[in-house]
């Protein structure tokens, strides 16, 4: 079947569900993008450290509540999971308006608010990609992949100002609650999906519950460091990750300090880019089907780290902006190309049984090191300044090429029997 600009091959009518699933929680996000620090800044009048603390501490508990969570989820049917999920993200994130309402909401209800939701992605997006690979024939898969892209970006470029507007109109926790009802809206798509999902066999769920548990939490680590092709795109992902995310901080500071930006010029600096992020998503199916996975994911994981060490000649002005504007539309355009077919070369590349823990072992992983290196970039702009900070990282992410697997992997890596595709009914 014809898959029009987005490939060759349709992904099929249950990878819709999932798709509109996937696209009304990223609305969501979007919308409510910010929203926990502006209810810290506005209504509960916290300072910068607090803030700051909101953000890191949520995601870092978050990742390591989400451990143990991996094996569980490779034991259990996918779709419940997700929907389960998306419920607690719900029922966490309307406690905030009804707090809010009673005149009782606090730092510490956002702080608990904030480690549930991370620790509910963490798992939904490791059964979604469980999900995904029984759902979706191989090659359609960076097909798939392109289109759940393709639907952040939108979500990146269009929920912010629509969350603004409706921050403006309704109230500082409008966005919490629209987000909230986003994730029901999930629920009711993986829902609708009409394909049977069989259970997991005995002998899984048997191990998931006995001692076999302790090994499956650090299982994800050991396949993804034991297979040659993973490892190297494991430490190549989390580490220019981390450090395209470092720099973030920095950036702001430079930008909104001693070079006198405004917050709109700011916002417009990191909005419009998004734009190459839908751009090279949409490339991406066409780019693997004229020059191959292998070639399309190294050149476009080479490409995307050349920009970064741009950002740190940004000056005053009009030119400034237009530059900071040029490098981050390259490197999302780049990210849009590759990071579609890097999820599908992994999916490939990992048995069905392993999804879950693999999955959330890299998540886990990146969240980590992001956090890792932010604190540690914070301390070095302290010693050497902002700007000296910012090259250095950037100089550091054009060696991460040498990460990239240079041979391409075998046809039939995750020949594993694990659940059915159910769209081969």
């Amino acid at each position: 079947m014809a898959g029009g600009r987005w490939g060759r091959v349709s992904p099929g009518r249950d990878f819709g569900w999932l798709w509109a699933a996937c696209a009304a929680s990223a609305l969501g996000t979007g919308l409510a993008f910010s929203a926990f620090p502006l209810l810290a800044i506005t209504v509960l009048h916290k300072g910068a450290a607090e803030v700051a603390s909101l953000a890191a501490i949520g995601a870092a508990v978050g990742a390591a509540v989400a451990v143990p969570l991996g094996p569980w989820v490779e034991f259990r049917r996918k779709r419940s999971v997700m929907v389960a999920m998306d419920l607690v993200r719900c029922a966490a994130l309307l406690s905030v308006p009804f707090a809010y309402a009673l005149g009782r909401l606090g730092l510490a209800q956002l702080l608990l608010v904030s480690v549930v939701v991370a620790a509910a992605d963490i798992t939904f997006g490791a059964a979604a990609g469980a999900c995904l690979k029984a759902l979706v024939r191989p090659e359609a898969m960076v097909a798939a992949q392109a289109r759940l892209e393709s639907t952040t970006w939108t979500a990146t470029v269009v929920g912010p100002p629509l969350g603004g507007a409706l921050i403006t109109l309704l109230g500082p926790v409008a966005t919490v609650a629209a987000d909230a009802v986003s994730y029901l809206l999930s629920a009711a798509g993986i829902r609708a999906i009409r394909g049977r999902e069989p259970r997991p066999g005995r002998e899984e769920r048997t191990g998931a519950r006995s001692g076999a548990r302790l090994g499956d939490l650090v299982e994800g680590w050991r396949h993804v460091l034991a297979h040659p092709q993973l490892r190297p795109l494991f430490l190549h992902t989390v580490l220019v990750n981390a450090l395209i995310m470092a720099t973030a901080p920095l950036l702001a500071v430079l930008m909104l300090g001693p070079l006198g930006f405004t917050p709109w010029q700011y916002g417009l600096a990191f909005a419009v880019p998004c734009l190459g992020g839908l751009i090279g998503a949409r490339l991406a199916p066409g780019l693997v089907d004229r020059f191959g996975r292998h070639r399309v994911l190294l050149v476009s994981g080479s490409l995307r780290v050349c920009w970064p060490v741009g950002l740190a000649f940004v000056r005053p002005g009009v030119g400034g902006l237009l530059l900071v504007m040029a490098v981050q539309f390259a490197l999302i355009t780049c990210i849009g190309v590759f990071n579609p077919v890097f999820a599908a070369h992994r999916l490939r590349l990992t048995e069905t049984g392993r999804v879950a823990r693999t999955l959330t072992a890299w998540s886990v992983s990146g969240k980590a090191a992001t956090a890792t290196l932010t604190a540690l970039w914070g301390v070095l702009a302290g010693l050497v300044g902002l700007r000296a900070a910012i090259a250095l990282a950037g100089a550091l992410l054009l060696a991460t090429p040498l990460l990239l697997p240079r041979r391409e992997a075998p046809t039939d890596t995750c020949s594993t029997p694990g659940l059915t595709r159910v769209s081969e009914r």
